[in-house]
């Protein structure tokens, strides 16, 4: 079984569910969740300006690179 944290690269979590689907709002939660558990701008900046390389799907898949979603 694959361990739930392995591609968390920010070791934090993200609770996506019950929020607005679009991206922005998807963006907002990730950067809100980083923020509160001490991720660097710099490193902030890196995820989003990797998620915004391609579709919506390409933007989810990128949050579960970098967080453990809920």
């Amino acid at each position: 079984m694959k361990n739930k944290m392995e591609n968390n690269i920010f070791n934090t979590e993200v609770t996506l569910s019950g929020i607005d689907g679009n991206v922005f709002a998807i963006f907002g939660a990730c950067i809100k969740s980083a923020k509160r558990n001490g991720v660097t701008q710099e490193k902030v900046d890196k995820f989003l300006e990797e998620a915004k390389q391609g579709d919506y799907n390409h933007v989810l898949k990128t949050c579960s690179k970098y967080f453990d979603i809920n």
